[in-house]
């Protein structure tokens, strides 16, 4: 199956996942990064903006604008719904990609701000926060950054990007 590239979401340290569903996804992790991602992934479901839902893709667990909101798909692939942000465990860390983040540099130049605020060492890529242990991660700045973009302002994002390299 075709997948691919995610802006910002580099193949090379990728461990992806061949589970259809987040339980499946989920059952498959060793207890102590089943535990990690758990409580990240319960962040970012309660601060999901409306609109948005959780999948499997890429490999990992997903939350996407679903194409009835956006049937064009994400690279005009109208079987691919728009990433995000997603939630990994990848073979030497666990790592959570924030699509909002990158898209919007206010946006990064805040996060980056607040992470160095909560005392937390950040490991940061383009989108991706990289983390080997739960304590590594301010949660409830991860809750704020899940929060930060309603569906629609993400779609106007991805619209200019997408115009701007017509």
């Amino acid at each position: 199956m075709y997948q691919p590239r995610l802006r910002g979401v580099s193949r090379l340290h990728m461990v992806a996942s061949k589970a259809k569903s987040v339980a499946e996804y989920l059952k498959q992790l060793p207890p102590e990064r089943r535990e990690a991602v758990e409580a990240v992934r319960t962040t970012i479901l309660k601060n999901l903006p409306k609109g948005y839902e959780e999948t499997m893709g890429y490999g990992m667990i997903g939350y996407v604008v679903p194409l009835k909101l956006y049937p064009r798909g994400y690279l005009d692939k109208p079987d691919m719904p728009l990433p995000y942000a997603g939630l990994a465990s990848q073979k030497n860390y666990m790592s959570l990609y924030l699509m909002a983040i990158y898209a919007d540099s206010k946006a990064e130049r805040w996060f980056r701000k607040e992470y160095r605020a909560s005392g937390k060492k950040l490991d940061m890529g383009k989108s991706c926060v990289r983390f080997k242990k739960l304590d590594d991660l301010p949660l409830d700045l991860i809750g704020k950054a899940i929060a930060y973009m309603p569906v629609k302002t993400f779609i106007g994002y991805h619209e200019k990007y997408r115009n701007r390299k017509k």
